[in-house]
């Protein structure tokens, strides 16, 4: 089996190929040739180091789609996007990388297919942000999307391209729309959505950090661990359940910025909670009071994905995964 994972030494990416570097034939067969692709150099895991290829690509590049399908890959992640904050920062960027690029990595799988038959799984990393206010409480099943950032636009787009291109059985389609993914390891990224992971992670790292928006404000969460899991099973399950509908809304769990804390306090005590410092930010606010808070995930759920159902257990996650079980 070839897999390639575009966006490999993004967070998601990187926990991805660690997954798959845990268990080569947890795909159902064995890694035979993994192809990992980013902005900058991926790093490649020891285990398989004998069948992997490294590239350092520009998914705006014209040629860069033909380069990584040319091996033609059976499994196909592709995570890569320019985020949130940026991509309404930097109209033309965000374009160029989440809509033109996707579009040009759909054709270049449509060209190989001409060759001779060829069909692969592709798994897109889309997110909750294709949908836009006003909203209900809980956004169901058939919610349409009418984003209102370009980032959202961007990848409402690439989700119409991903059944289209599915229907007419040029590949074989998975949208996962990701909830916020919190706690994110490392530093903080320009996605508009950064604060919600670091309020949790500074102060878990005896760090202060700040908090730009109120406390009642409330969104969508999972953990990485749930997105690695979100991604593996669309690898891997029968798609024939999907129907036409490709896309679908991962499981998460709606909080608010105060349960947030609270959550907090219980793992980590006062003192955690004592480093956040409250400095609101209208430009933030202004973005994520467009963005929805609660959805009914059932039918995802019923295609077999899971996620957490308490801040308490996503913190938790963070400290066995990152922080190596105990709190510094």
């Amino acid at each position: 089996m070839h897999v390639l994972v575009i966006g490999a030494a993004g967070m998601i990416g990187r926990k991805l190929v660690e997954r798959l570097a845990g268990s080569p034939s947890v795909l159902g067969s064995d890694i035979e040739h993994l192809t990992l692709a980013d902005a900058i150099t991926p790093a490649v895991p020891e285990v398989l180091q004998s069948v992997t290829a490294a590239l350092t690509v520009d998914l705006a590049d014209a040629d860069t789609a033909t380069r990584l399908t040319e091996g033609r890959p059976d499994v196909i992640f592709h995570l890569a996007a320019v985020v949130s904050g940026e991509a309404e920062a930097d109209f033309d960027k965000g374009y160029a990388v989440n809509l033109d690029g996707t579009r040009a990595l759909f054709e270049a799988i449509r060209r190989e297919g001409r060759r001779e038959p060829y069909r692969p799984r592709v798994i897109f990393a889309s997110s909750i942000a294709v949908f836009g206010a006003p909203f209900p409480e809980i956004i169901g099943q058939d919610f349409f999307a009418t984003p209102l950032t370009s980032y959202g636009t961007q990848k409402a787009i690439a989700e119409l391209l991903l059944a289209d291109y599915s229907r007419r059985g040029l590949f074989d389609g998975v949208g996962i729309r990701l909830p916020t993914i919190c706690v994110r390891p490392g530093t903080p990224n320009k996605a508009a959505s950064g604060f919600f992971s670091n309020i949790l992670r500074e102060p878990l790292a005896s760090n202060e950090a700040i908090l730009p928006v109120s406390d009642d404000v409330r969104h969508w969460f999972a953990s990485p661990r749930s997105a690695v899991g979100f991604f593996m099973h669309a690898a891997t399950m029968d798609t024939s359940l999907i129907g036409p509908r490709r896309n679908l809304t991962m499981p998460g769990l709606s909080a608010t910025v105060g349960e947030e804390i609270e959550a907090l306090r219980r793992v980590a005590g006062d003192r955690a909670v004592s480093l956040i410092r409250r400095a609101p930010d209208p430009l933030i606010a202004g973005i994520v009071a467009g963005w929805p808070s609660n959805f009914d995930a059932s039918r995802a759920m019923k295609l077999g994905f899971r996620a957490e159902t308490t801040f308490d257990e996503i913190i938790r996650i963070h400290i066995e995964d990152e922080l190596g079980g105990r709190l510094p």
